[in-house]
């Protein structure tokens, strides 16, 4: 799994880098086949009372790109928010491409096939 976390009017520090990771450590664990994660981590500059820390983020699995996004006023609550999100449109998408007995719908599929051609 690739992984990229870039700010933008910030810097990334080790402090926030390694709290993305342990929050996308979370996806990993109900999802293992991600092929990359892109973070974005920015800050709007507005004024001092109304600036608000910006987290985004797009994951590439096998067919689909998940994105979600979230604003917050603290770049911690920003980035849990992000991972909430993230993590359920992976369990969404894990949940769609298995049936209900945990086989793929990709292998069921080709099993309604070959019972179609026997008829």
């Amino acid at each position: 799994m690739n992984l990229n976390i870039s700010g933008h009017h910030l810097e990334v520090t080790p402090a926030i880098r390694e709290h993305v990771l342990n929050k996308l450590d979370r996806i990993k664990r109900h999802f293992d086949q991600v092929i990359d994660i892109n973070v974005i981590l920015s800050v709007d500059k507005l004024p001092e009372k109304d600036r608000s820390q910006k987290a985004e983020a797009t994951l590439r699995v096998k067919g689909k790109d998940l994105h979600a996004e979230s604003i917050a006023h603290d770049l911690y609550a920003a980035i849990d928010l992000l991972i909430d999100k993230l993590d359920s449109q992976v369990k969404k998408y894990k949940d769609k491409i298995q049936n209900h007995q945990g086989e793929s719908v990709k292998h069921s599929a080709d099993k309604w096939d070959e019972a179609a051609a026997q008829m």
